[in-house]
């Protein structure tokens, strides 16, 4: 009998996560049945979109997240022992998986998949670059910004998974100017010097706001925003006539209370005056296309257009630290756990 150990949610995040929110307990595992097969975890994924995305869920449940695992016993032939595969089997070391219960009506829900074959690269990767997050920046900025060459692009959260690899698509497949806005020097030095981009705002230390005249005076045409709050608000006005807006998500916000978030500033100025268009997504919308983000994604991996950057965190039990680290803007690049 394989046992296996799983973090559980005791209590829905309140500001803050805190340790005592979740749970690390030990479950033995039955025998596999028919159509079943079972995964050990190699890599497991921290995301932003887990914050708020668990408080849909009933406490018990196992704490959702993404992984890479390797089959180490099936009873399905369309997933041998060996192969590896990625799914939202949540934070857990070991998985009983029968693909015919997956619903796939939402992320969470998509089916565990076989790796594709991306050769010497790390199967970690298929967590970031060449995994949701790498999708989330390949059809957000495509398909909702709709980026022509010549235009500005701005990224907020531009040092993480996500961001990093919008702004590369946008200057180094697209030819745009692309200004990212990050946490430190460090990573605004990173995005500058090894990523491609054109300007980096420390939005710690500088003015938003006047940096970004600064830097694109002619103003803006594409806003990719990672972030919401203020930061989101000083790129909002700044954009040109017709600008487009993808709304990513919100993290500044996520572990705020509620009731102490400072009042909005008002947007409807800037869009109605500026014809603006903006628009939330979540990337699940085009999982019928998913094998050609990754795919292109691959490709520009591969003609060196993209590069990629992880924060690894060893140990399973480590989990919840790397999860609050990457909340806390602590990583740069993809946020994993290595078990």
């Amino acid at each position: 009998m394989v046992k296996a150990k799983k973090f559980v949610v005791a209590k829905h995040f309140q500001n803050e996560p805190k340790p005592t929110d979740l749970q690390l307990v030990e479950e033995e595992l039955p025998s596999l049945q028919t159509g079943e097969f079972l995964v050990q975890a190699e890599y497991l994924s921290v995301d932003p979109y887990m914050r708020p995305y668990v408080l849909k869920y009933p406490l018990g449940i196992t704490m959702i997240g993404a992984q890479v695992g390797k089959i180490i016993e099936s009873n399905n032939p369309k997933y041998p022992v060996g192969k590896r595969i990625v799914g939202y089997l949540g934070w857990r070391t070991h998985t009983i998986v029968n693909p015919q219960a997956y619903t796939e009506v939402d992320l969470i829900s998509q089916k565990p998949m076989i790796l594709p074959d991306i050769g010497s690269l790390s199967p970690s990767l298929c967590l970031g670059v060449l995994g949701m997050p790498g999708n989330t920046a390949y059809f957000g900025l495509l398909e909702i910004c709709k980026p022509k060459e010549g235009e500005t692009l701005v990224v907020s959260g531009a040092a993480g998974a996500v961001g990093s690899h919008v702004g590369q698509i946008g200057k180094n497949v697209l030819g745009l100017q692309v200004i990212g806005i990050a946490g430190s020097d460090e990573k605004c030095k990173w995005l500058v010097e090894e990523l491609g981009f054109d300007h980096a705002i420390n939005y710690k230390t500088e003015n938003v706001a006047v940096s970004l005249r600064k830097a694109a005076p002619a103003g803006v045409d594409c806003y990719f925003d990672n972030v919401g709050g203020d930061i989101s608000s000083a790129v909002m006005y700044q954009m040109k006539p017709f600008g487009r807006v993808a709304i990513c998500g919100s993290i500044s916000s996520y572990n705020a209370d509620a009731s102490s978030l400072p009042k909005a500033t008002i947007l409807q100025p800037t869009m109605v005056f500026n014809q603006l268009k903006m628009e939330g997504f979540i990337v699940s919308r085009w999982a019928d296309r998913w094998s050609e983000g990754i795919l292109k994604n691959l490709q520009w991996i591969r003609e060196g257009k993209v590069h990629h950057r992880e924060t690894v965190t060893k140990g399973f039990e480590n989990m919840f630290d790397a999860f609050v680290s990457m909340l806390q803007g602590k990583n740069t690049g993809k946020a994993i756990v290595q078990v």
